[in-house]
C-alpha cells in the first residue's frame, strides 16, 4: 500500500510539475477541491476533490478529502471497504469497539466491508488523505450518528 502511495504522489508531483498545492497555508499533493458536499455527515468543514469516477474499467472512485482542524466524519460503513491514504497533516481514525489511532502522512488505512468507523483531522491540524472506495458499484456507504466530542477526544 506504501507503494501505491508513493506511485501516486509522484504521480502528482510530474502533473503538478514538481510543486505541492497550498490552500490555507496548508501544504498538500492534490488540490483542496470544493466544499464536500457531504458536510451534513461530518462536524466540522472538510473539502472534496475527486480524482478519478467510478467506471466500468476500473470500478472505483478516487477522491482527495481534506479536513479543516477539528473536522471529522460520522460515524459509517462501507458496504465494499475503502481504503485511505494519508497525504498531509495530522488525522484520526477509529473503528468501533477500538483505539483511536493518530494518522501521519504515509500511513494506509484499510478498511474491511462494512465495519463501522470514522476519520478525521486532530484538533490542532489540518488532514488531508485519499479516500479509495472499493468494490464498486456495489459499495454503498451508510451514515450513522455523529462522532461526539467526548468520543473524539
Amino acid at each position: 500500500m506504501k507503494k501505491l502511495l508513493l506511485t501516486l504522489l509522484s504521480l502528482s508531483i510530474l502533473i503538478t510539475g514538481g510543486s505541492s498545492v497550498m490552500a490555507k497555508d496548508f501544504e498538500q499533493p492534490f488540490k483542496q477541491g470544493i466544499l464536500n458536499p457531504y458536510n451534513k455527515y461530518f462536524t466540522g468543514t472538510t473539502y472534496l476533490e475527486r480524482l478519478s469516477e467510478n467506471d466500468d474499467i476500473w470500478h472505483s472512485s478516487i477522491a482527495n478529502v481534506t479536513f479543516e482542524k477539528g473536522a471529522r466524519t460520522n460515524w459509517h460503513k462501507h458496504s465494499g471497504g475503502q481504503i485511505l491514504l494519508v497525504t498531509a497533516g495530522e488525522g484520526r481514525y477509529q473503528e468501533q469497539g477500538k483505539e483511536i489511532q493518530i494518522l501521519k502522512p504515509g500511513d494506509v488505512v484499510r478498511i474491511a466491508p462494512d465495519v463501522i468507523h470514522w476519520h478525521g483531522a486532530a484538533p490542532d491540524s489540518m488532514f488531508s488523505h485519499i479516500s479509495i472506495e472499493t468494490n464498486l458499484p456495489d459499495n454503498s456507504t451508510t451514515w450513522l450518528e455523529p462522532v461526539t466530542d467526548k468520543e473524539y477526544k
